[in-house]
């Protein structure tokens, strides 16, 4: 297995130390929103430094470009789901559910929509967009503004919504397309 396809792993394991960090915070233990934050900006770093790895070292390969994404979506889902879920935490560290179905419903489609590609066509195709890598960054976002209390946190779900559905529809098109 690759540098970058053990990074990509490591992701992975990183999302229950992360809900585990969620699930236990109190506002006694503040501290453990700090630790959610450094295990979550890792799992951001480490996204970028996997495909990094992968393109300079030529170490590019079909499993990565599925666990990749794959690990994306655990680290994010994981937090976006803690987040929203998570029964204690205050309110201004809560994300509302209708966001998290948003993000789930457009990773749904994409998935169904890949599988489908898939057993018509044979071949596994996984190329993300830009505005799909722009959707991921800024749900990606979404969990550092708050649990750092950035103002403005309706505004910055909004933004993350619209790039989510806007890649939605884009992805949407593309299999459309590939099918006709």
């Amino acid at each position: 297995m690759s540098l970058a396809n053990k990074i990509s792993v490591f992701r992975i394991l990183l999302a229950p130390c992360l809900v585990a960090s969620i699930l236990y915070y109190h506002p006694t233990r503040d501290w453990l929103r700090y630790v959610s934050l450094a295990l979550f900006l890792i799992g951001m770093l480490s996204d970028a430094a996997d495909g990094f790895i992968a393109r300079s070292k030529r170490q590019q390969s079909q499993l990565g470009a599925i666990l990749d994404p794959v690990a994306d979506k655990v680290l994010i889902l994981s937090a976006l789901i803690s987040l929203s879920l998570i029964h204690g935490l205050p309110d201004w560290m809560r994300i509302p559910a209708w966001f998290n179905l948003i993000v789930i419903s457009r990773d749904a489609i994409l998935i169904t929509g890949t599988l489908l590609l898939f057993v018509l066509t044979g071949k596994l195709v996984v190329k993300p967009s830009w505005l799909g890598k722009g959707a991921i960054a800024a749900q990606m976002l979404v969990v550092p503004v708050v649990l750092l209390q950035v103002p403005g946190k309706m505004a910055w779900l909004a933004a993350a919504t619209a790039l989510t559905v806007l890649s939605g529809m884009a992805y949407l098109r593309t299999g459309v397309r590939l099918l006709s």
